[in-house]
């Protein structure tokens, strides 16, 4: 999941065809099953039945045949050897290469017409971090969104840190924190705190101040905020649309802050030109009788750089595959359209540039979008983006569009029918959902947590570990195929596939479109029992400042 905001390239823009989206004059339609498909771990009596009622698709919708997914994409990160990120399945590597042909394999197999959607984006090589003085080191670090390229070696100078204590920071959030420094050297290297600000605006005063090179270290204030920060520094305040530094930006961790924070500290930075390359959306479409009234399900397909990404999000990914598949016999009232976004962790770009690349009738045909981004958190609590703002005001600036309460009351109606409590997450726009709701498109999803810690009143009611995030391994290599909840993953599957049948047949709580009842009978769903009440700040998951 990524909280990092960019404005991607558009691309060319996109007319949707009949059981395909054709994505513009780049876009591959996939002819033929490509090799290499597992078998399906569905219960064989759904091979050829159409799941028209609750009861068949929930049947045929299992956890096994999500963790079946999930294990092939943990294959393909394994196999991604010849990376310049071995063992991620990252956007611009091998490794999403193939998690976009295991996707179009199996939707294929299933009888889908295959898009793929072509997004351009910009592709940093792994950035060096060497502290020389006053001892030797190669640093873990990482490149920002925005940063400049160039080759780097002098003294680290810290400025306006904060290691103790509370560890409080607006560490180069002002110009006023560079007054007294010596940058005017030809290589200095600015050491800056995460806290506060924008990334992009420490950057952007540091260059401004003299240095040739920044270094943002986490804040260490809490427990999320030790480790390695790699994040966006293209956004500045006051500026519309990304800026590009002019000097080298990485990351370190609080511990490496620290140690570059010493006393007649030197360093080495390199960061490599970025190169433009090309990735893929996969887009498939089931036709409805009502051609115009289409329901968009997403989850993004690449990982972090740093992990094979099985919880964020081979968790959301692989259970829309799943529910397309046990759906693909249908004849839905309403058109389905299943996506698998690009480039989500560089900045939601895959989904943005799509929904950028949409003339207006195209966009009126979509009545609503379903996100779902980490849904088997192993440290979980259930979430639903709270469009009735009734924990968390959305933030300044983030519309909600008319009918996204609905989607939410659906979810926790169905949460509070099968007994399973449920709390929300702030209606952010910080996932693939961020570009719908811009378009005015009623929105809504699910999420199980990331970096936010666990509370004692939280165990209570969902159990776990208190004092530990909810997705220990949040955007490391440690994200692998344990790193999952199964109880949080078969939940999440079943509302998932629930929604979907709901929505093939009727949108009219959403949209006003008047449709028809499931074949096999509506459901009852009680009143929503109401959100727990569990997060009193934050963004129930996300750190409180996770953008910062």
């Amino acid at each position: 999941m990524a909280v990092r905001r960019t404005t991607p390239r558009r691309t060319t823009p996109r007319r949707t065809t009949h059981r395909a989206v054709a994505a513009g004059s780049g876009a591959l339609l996939l002819a033929a099953v490509l090799p290499g498909a597992a078998a399906s771990a569905q219960p064989e009596a759904c091979a050829d039945r159409v799941n028209d009622s609750y009861a068949a698709l929930l049947e045929c919708v299992t956890v096994e045949g999500v963790r079946e997914h999930q294990a092939e994409f943990q294959k393909i990160a394994d196999n991604n050897t010849d990376s310049d990120y071995p063992g991620s399945r990252s956007a611009g590597t091998p490794g999403y290469t193939e998690s976009v042909r295991y996707v179009a394999d199996r939707l294929r197999e299933a009888g889908y017409v295959v898009t793929l959607d072509p997004v351009e984006f910009v592709y940093n090589f792994p950035a060096t971090l060497r502290q020389l003085a006053p001892a030797e080191a190669d640093l873990e670090t990482g490149v920002f969104t925005g940063s400049g390229s160039g080759e780097v070696e002098g003294p680290v100078v810290p400025v306006d840190i904060n290691l103790t204590g509370d560890r409080a920071s607006t560490s180069a959030c002002e110009p006023e924190d560079f007054a007294g420094l010596d940058l005017s050297g030809p290589a200095d290297i600015a050491l800056v705190q995460r806290g506060t600000c924008f990334f992009g605006d420490k950057a952007q005063n540091a260059a401004e101040a003299g240095a040739e090179a920044v270094v943002v270290f986490n804040q260490g204030d809490a427990p999320d905020r030790e480790g390695l920060i790699v994040a966006d520094a293209s956004s500045v305040t006051g500026v519309d649309g990304p800026v590009q530094q002019p000097i080298p930006v990485v990351g370190a961790s609080f511990a490496d802050g620290e140690a570059l924070a010493q006393p007649g500290a030197t360093a080495y930075v390199n960061v490599l030109p970025p190169e433009d390359r090309t990735d893929y959306n996969v887009v498939a479409e089931l036709p409805g009788e009502d051609f115009d009234n289409v329901v968009v399900a997403g989850a993004h397909l690449d990982s972090v750089p740093e992990g094979p990404g099985i919880n964020d999000n081979a968790s959301g990914s692989a259970a829309l595959l799943e529910t397309a598949i046990a759906l693909a016999d249908l004849e839905p009232r309403n058109t389905l359209r299943f996506a698998w976004w690009a480039v989500e962790e560089l900045g939601l770009i895959g989904s943005t540039d799509y929904v950028a690349g949409l003339p207006p009738w195209e966009l009126e045909r979509i009545a609503l979008y379903l996100n779902f981004d980490m849904i088997g958190s192993p440290n979980y609590v259930q979430q639903v983006y709270d469009a009735d703002q009734s924990t968390y005001p959305a933030p300044e600036g983030v519309p909600i569009p008319a009918g996204s309460e609905a989607i939410e009351d659906l979810f926790e109606a169905w949460y509070t029918s099968v007994g399973e409590p449920y709390d929300d997450t702030e209606f952010s726009g910080r996932s693939d959902y961020q570009a719908f709701i811009g378009a005015g498109i009623p929105s809504g999803g699910l999420f199980t947590g990331a970096e936010e810690v666990k509370t004692d009143q939280q165990v209570a009611i969902w159990g776990g570990t208190a004092g530990e995030q909810f997705d220990p391994c949040y955007h490391e290599a440690c994200d692998g195929n344990d790193n999952v909840a199964l109880h949080a993953l078969d939940v999440n599957s079943d509302l998932m596939a629930f929604a979907l049948l709901t929505y093939a047949y009727s949108t009219e709580s959403v949209n006003g479109v008047a449709g028809v009842p499931v074949p096999g009978g509506d459901a009852e769903l009680p009143a929503p029992a109401g959100p727990e009440g569990t997060f009193t700040a934050g963004g129930g998951g996300l750190h409180p400042s996770a953008a910062s």
